[in-house]
C-alpha cells in the first residue's frame, strides 16, 4: 500500500518531470520546426537532431532535479540512452502509422487556421508522437534508469 508521503513524493516528482518534459518538448519541437519547416531538412534527420538535443537536456535535469540520484552516472547514462532509443522507436512507429497509415502527411497547410505551415501533417504528428514518447519514457526512467532501491535493499 502506498503511504501518503510516497504519494506526495510521486506527485512532486511527476510535476518536476512534467516541467522538464515541457522544456524538452519545446527544445525538440522548435529544433524540428526550424530544421524541417524552415531549412527543409528531411523529417527523419530533423527528428533525430531534435530528440538528441532534448535527451541531453533531459538526462541532466532528470538526474539532478527530478530523480536526484547519486548512483553510477555511467550506468544511468547507458540505461537512459537505451530508454531513449526504445521510446524513440515507439515514437517513430506512432509517427509512421499516423503519417503513412492514416495519410496525415497530406494534411493541408492551413489545417490550423492561425498557423498555416509547410508540412503541417508532419508537425502535428511530431507533437502527438512526442506525447507518446514522454509517457513511455517517464515510466521507463522511473522503473529502470532511476529506480529507487527498496528500503530493505538499502540497509
Amino acid at each position: 500500500m502506498i503511504t501518503k508521503d510516497e504519494a506526495k513524493k510521486t506527485l512532486i516528482q511527476l510535476m518536476k518531470y512534467g516541467v522538464i518534459g515541457v522544456l524538452n518538448t519545446l527544445i525538440t519541437a522548435v529544433s524540428f520546426y526550424i530544421l524541417n519547416t524552415l531549412l527543409s531538412v528531411p523529417y527523419g534527420v530533423a527528428n533525430i537532431i531534435g530528440y538528441v538535443l532534448g535527451v541531453i537536456n533531459s538526462f541532466i535535469w532528470n538526474r539532478q532535479w527530478v530523480f536526484k540520484t547519486g548512483t553510477n552516472i555511467k550506468r544511468e547514462a547507458l540505461l537512459f540512452g537505451c530508454g531513449f532509443i526504445i521510446c524513440w522507436l515507439l515514437q517513430g512507429g506512432v509517427s509512421l502509422f499516423l503519417l503513412e497509415g492514416l495519410g496525415w502527411k497530406n494534411l493541408p497547410e492551413d489545417i490550423i487556421p492561425f498557423l498555416p505551415m509547410k508540412n503541417a501533417g508532419q508537425n502535428i504528428v511530431m507533437v502527438i508522437s512526442m506525447v507518446v514518447y514522454t509517457i513511455a519514457n517517464y515510466i521507463y526512467n522511473r522503473t529502470i534508469t532511476f529506480k529507487e532501491k527498496e528500503k530493505n535493499e538499502q540497509s
